[in-house]
């Protein structure tokens, strides 16, 4: 407007006035942009499929162990979302957001055509999953995805133009080429191929860790080192150290550990059920992540959640998650501190046994207890209004036997996953109270550090 305004200004001949307009006129014309479907006119059902399928490659995948798994979810969601986030009003790219994600270039979509955003994504998820489960991945797994891929595109092209399936696809699929390539540099490519990370010296000491069964080499000792999506969540996230070690009968430490054996000895049978729901042991399951990404899908399922609504959801996850893991691995070997089977049997009582067999790994602090306080963080972001209660019951576990369990909030729902380990003897009751700590300091971070569309802020 200002541009005609200027030209009437100058006072131009009404011939030289009306040439121009023709001119600009017909240059906005070719260079129109089209609008493509926006994100939230799209069901999010394949995409809750997907991660359903997710979940059942984990648990079937040699080498994802629990932070595998939440790496793999994290790329996966990130992949998905900058397929989708061109057709979600205040939406903006993780390029410049996440740790070295700037340093590739992303696919851009021509603004002159139209998309539709949920064929892109059906690519983007089914060549990213391919990519992260990869050497490992069965061949039935890779034909299940497959079949997906198909059966979700058949779906969703079916009133579609040709030329705009094409080109979605294609875009699709080079998001998740150039995401795949950020994974590579992170630390974990292809981690799964050797899960123990050897050689690896365990380091000595009274309160160093020590194999509690047939595993004598420690999960992961290099995690920590791992490229984060989010730095502050290493630099300004970290626990206090754990209490100070001591073998004197009365210590702080002492009554740490009495307090995991008195809890063992003295559990209740609803106490004994909430220690096997939430221990979602790798490759029986799909790992905590997981857990949390099938409450997640569940909600998303039971809200009737817009691809966008659910893209968004599942991208803060995967980054809390993964980043969640990696700065819970970092503290297990920086304090490499023993579990407490090995200390109770050598200073409280030889006999004790624990009701869940003690992973291969340090235990402060608690991996369950910070990825749960980082996941309830997001899901109470996603899903809570006004005095923070969601009413849910977790149906998730049914699958493997468990009867669902009812909560009144998210945070309800993280102190009882991280008070379950004490319930299976193998952590000390720090471990989980600063695990949660650790996890919420994280969620918080993705939350409120990070640039998300308005209508899930």
């Amino acid at each position: 407007m200002n541009f005609y305004n200027n030209l009437v200004s100058f006072r131009l001949p009404l011939a030289v006035f009306i040439a121009l307009t023709v001119l600009i006129s017909s240059c906005t014309k070719d260079q129109e942009i089209v609008e493509s479907p926006d994100t939230e006119t799209y069901s999010a059902n394949y995409l809750l499929d997907y991660y359903d399928l997710v979940c059942e490659v984990t648990k079937s995948t040699p080498g994802f162990f629990p932070p595998q798994a939440a790496r793999a979810y994290g790329y996966i969601s990130i992949a998905n979302y900058e397929s989708v986030r061109h057709g979600i009003e205040g939406a903006v790219s993780l390029q410049d957001q996440l740790n070295g994600f700037s340093n590739y270039s992303l696919p851009q979509p021509d603004v002159k055509v139209r998309y539709n955003w949920a064929i892109a994504s059906n690519a983007a998820v089914s060549k990213m999953m391919v990519s992260m489960y990869d050497k490992k991945l069965k061949p039935g797994d890779k034909l299940k995805i497959e079949d997906m891929e198909t059966s979700n595109y058949n779906e969703l092209a079916a009133k579609e133009e040709a030329d705009v399936i094409a080109r979605s696809v294609a875009f699709g699929k080079s998001v998740a080429d150039a995401v795949y390539e950020y994974s590579k540099t992170d630390g974990g490519h292809e981690s799964y191929l050797d899960p123990f990370q050897q050689p690896y010296i365990i380091p000595t000491g009274p309160h160093c860790w020590l194999p509690t069964g047939a595993v004598t080499t420690p999960l992961a000792p290099k995690w920590g080192n791992n490229r984060p999506f989010m730095e502050i969540n290493i630099e300004q996230s970290k626990v206090a150290m754990p209490i100070a070690y001591s073998e004197t009968a009365g210590s702080e430490f002492y009554n740490e550990a009495l307090a995991t054996y008195n809890q063992v000895k003295n559990n209740t049978t609803e106490q004994i059920e909430i220690a096997k729901y939430w221990s979602d042991d790798p490759f029986s399951t799909c790992t905590p992540a997981g857990h949390t990404f099938n409450i997640l899908t569940q909600i998303l399922f039971e809200e009737k959640a817009t691809l966008a609504k659910a893209s968004v959801g599942y991208v803060r996850m995967g980054i809390a998650e993964n980043d969640a893991f990696i700065a819970c691995w970092k503290g297990k070997y920086e304090h490499m501190l023993l579990r407490p089977v090995t200390y109770i049997r050598k200073y409280i009582d030889p006999a004790f046994s624990t009701l869940l067999n003690t992973p291969p790994f340090p235990a402060y602090t608690s991996g369950h207890s910070t990825e749960m306080g980082a996941g309830a963080r997001i899901l109470s972001a996603l899903f809570t209004k006004g005095d923070g209660n969601f009413q849910f019951t977790d149906y998730s576990q049914l699958r493997y036997g468990f009867y669902a369990r009812s909560f009144s909030n998210f945070d309800v729902m993280a102190e009882e996953c991280a008070n379950s380990r004490l319930y299976g003897g193998i952590h000390y009751p720090m471990d989980n109270s600063k695990g949660l700590q650790l996890g919420r300091a994280i969620g918080d971070n993705v939350n409120k550090r990070l640039i998300w569309p308005l209508f899930v802020r």
